[in-house]
């Protein structure tokens, strides 16, 4: 292994070799612990220094970096102080998670790191967002994501890397090839020589590096960092090293041949800059015990302190209120004029003027610039704020979604169209798993709005129809909204927008260019979570949203004479449960309808609620109507006869009969 110094002179190297041994003092010290049984878990990252400590010195201290459960170099590196880590990896409130969360699964905005969640291949978009960012701000800044040799087998790697290309973003890729995704060897992961030459692929630059030299990774990332903060595209980074441990300690490395072993012992990046700067008379060897024992004088008390830091008192209270980023309403003046507009026309008005509102949102989906998208809700919207602020998308619902929360996490807002709602599940790990849970993990909110086009009454089949808001109430994190009128349609997206928190926002495809209605003119905030009586009535309530609402409707201009409360929902996470339970005890009969399939809809949680509340009070058991247990037929008869309306007339006389 050779070392070039280039201009570094010995204090330097010194300082960098200290930075090196750091870590792995850090290390061998948890190895201890969890031999006797005073910590539970550690993934290793031994033999591995030289990438994380190279890396986080070549980025500038405000430059993002997203690193991996094997890069504690980075965290120290970085100054994050040893005594909240460890309180991190113990689950202590002293950690970054407050005992939610282990291991690396955090941020920090202080430090500019942000951590990786276990499905590993997601973070790279949000470097992408982050990215985006500083180029939409012109701050002229790098940004650097690790993953794994394994993690590039993930969609993940391929969906970041192709916007990163198209889009120029400054962002290195950084492949950690350590040999082995826990048991799978790389011969079994991917059948190219040289995991850089699937950078001929997106058109950019790949470049192999040895891992385990750290003037190595030191200078080229430096130098690509620099190159790419004047002239912005991605880099792809091989950094060939070798996992000397299992993937956790509990694993253990049977599966690892001892030849391997015995090949990379005699790489060792600590061992190996140790016997350089010795042989270059920089470092005296008896300087080395000194400096490990000055280590862990350091990081002994604090390991006991730590360790013996009192257990988290859980309280429902503190949980429940960590979820969601506190909201608060803003502050608007009506005009008092009105306009008929169409549904369709309200969502356009809402968004133009958060546009003008927010000069750091941002839209993004396939096809929503010059074309307008697929049901033109952005059309003209290039004209009036340019390409950069209106972004068609390459088609990747994963990264792209990702990349709205990159953007969130470096100070943007972001509203996402899926083309169809039906789409979204290309997305949902990133929706449920990283929008959802961040700010209860460590308590950083994700300001994105994801658009969804839903619902049937178009002939579109199975893939383009489906009601799946039911796929979302159940993530605690998000907030779902499903306006039924052009009027809430705008103050509810105005105020999604508005939310620091992810809001998943349903509108739907046949009320587009069907439906007009008043709407106020200028700014409206409509409250998340706050239903509306639409008709107030003293026999039944009906209990509803979305299209379902002008079912309701229908069916009681078809019954004049009966008096029927219709309650429309309008947010579902969360829900106006006092609303729905004061017109129950009032009426004392109620039917939940929905257009989504029945078993599991969203309809369920509604009637189990009232059934615990409203007991004493109901003349008749809660029914629901919903549509049928299939995916959505194309043909329009087979249509009518799965949507929940054609049973409607059937379940309100079962109900008011009862």
């Amino acid at each position: 292994m050779i070392f070039d110094r280039k201009n570094l002179d010995d204090n330097a190297l010194i300082a960098i070799y200290k930075k090196l041994l750091y870590p792995r003092v850090i290390e061998e010290k948890m190895l201890i612990l969890l031999r006797q049984g005073r910590i539970g878990k550690w993934f290793s990252g031994i033999g591995q220094e030289a990438i994380a400590v190279g890396c986080a010195m070549a980025m500038a201290p405000d430059e993002y970096i997203l690193p991996m459960h094997r890069n504690l170099g980075v965290f120290t590196t970085r100054g994050v102080p040893f005594n909240r880590l460890l309180g991190q990896w113990q689950g202590k409130a002293s950690g970054f998670t407050k005992g939610r969360d282990r291991s690396f699964h955090f941020g920090t905005q202080e430090h500019k790191i942000i951590g990786m969640i276990s499905h590993l291949g997601p973070q790279m978009a949000l470097a992408d967002g982050i990215a985006l960012a500083d180029l939409l701000a012109d701050r002229k800044k790098a940004t650097l994501v690790f993953t794994g040799e394994g993690g590039t087998s993930e969609g993940d790697f391929h969906e970041a890397l192709n916007i990163a290309a198209v889009w120029n973003l400054p962002v290195i890729f950084l492949i950690e090839n350590n040999g082995y995704a826990l048991s799978t060897p790389t011969d079994e992961q991917y059948n190219a020589k040289k995991l850089i030459d699937k950078a001929i692929g997106y058109g950019i630059e790949g470049r192999q590096l040895n891992g385990n030299n750290i003037l190595e990774v030191y200078y080229a990332i430096s130098e690509i960092a620099a190159n790419i903060r004047k002239r912005p595209r991605p880099v792809l980074v091989e950094c060939m090293t070798f996992r000397m441990r299992g993937h956790e300690e509990a694993s253990g490395t049977k599966y690892v041949p001892q030849e391997l072993f015995d090949e990379w012992q005699d790489k060792d990046p600590v061992t190996k800059f140790e016997n350089y700067l010795i042989e270059q008379e920089i470092l005296r060897p008896e300087w080395i015990p000194y400096l490990r024992g000055e280590f862990l004088k350091e990081i002994d008390p604090i390991i006991e302190k730590v360790l013996n830091e009192k257990d988290i008192r859980p309280n429902i209270f503190t949980e429940m209120g960590d979820v969601y980023k506190p909201s608060t309403r803003p502050t608007f003046k009506l005009s008092g004029k009105y306009n008929v507009i169409r549904y369709i026309d309200a969502i356009r008005d809402a968004l133009m003027l958060a546009m003008n509102k927010y000069d750091n949102l941002v839209i993004m989906g396939q096809d929503v610039a010059e074309y307008g998208g697929v049901f033109k809700v952005t059309e003209n919207f290039v004209e009036f704020f340019g390409k950069e602020r209106v972004r068609n998308t390459p088609l990747c619902e994963s990264g792209i979604i990702g990349t709205a929360m990159g953007l969130s996490l470096n100070g943007y807002k972001a509203v996402v169209e899926m083309q169809f709602a039906d789409f979204v599940s290309s997305g949902f790990t990133q929706i449920v798993n990283n929008l959802a849970k961040t700010h209860y993990r460590w308590g950083q909110n994700v300001d994105v709005v994801i658009r969804m086009p839903t619902g049937a009454g178009t002939a579109g089949g199975p893939f383009h129809s489906q009601s799946n808001e039911a796929w979302f109430t159940k993530t605690p994190g998000l907030k779902v909204v499903y306006p039924a009128f052009p009027a809430d349609a705008k103050g509810l997206l105005m105020a999604a927008i508005a939310d620091p928190n992810p809001v998943m926002y349903f509108e739907h495809k046949y009320l587009y260019r069907n439906l007009t209605g008043e709407v106020p003119d200028g700014e409206i905030f409509i409250e998340i979570g706050k239903a509306r009586v639409v008709k107030k009535g003293t026999e039944a309530t009906i209990v509803t949203y979305g299209y379902a609402v002008h079912w309701a409707l229908e069916y009681l201009s078809n019954h004049p004479e009966l008096s029927i409360e219709i309650i429309d929902l309008r947010s579902l996470q969360p829900w106006d449960i006092t609303t729905v339970i004061t017109s129950v005890k009032k009426t004392g009969r109620v039917l939940v309808l929905h257009e989504d399939t029945l078993t599991s809809g969203f309809g369920a949680e509604v009637a189990a609620t009232i059934g615990e509340q409203c007991f004493k009070e109901l003349e008749a058991p809660v029914m629901r109507c919903a549509s049928l247990d299939t995916p959505v037929p194309m043909d329009k008869g087979l249509e009518n006869q799965f949507l929940g309306k054609s049973r409607l007339d059937k379940a309100m006389q079962q109900l008011l009969n009862y």
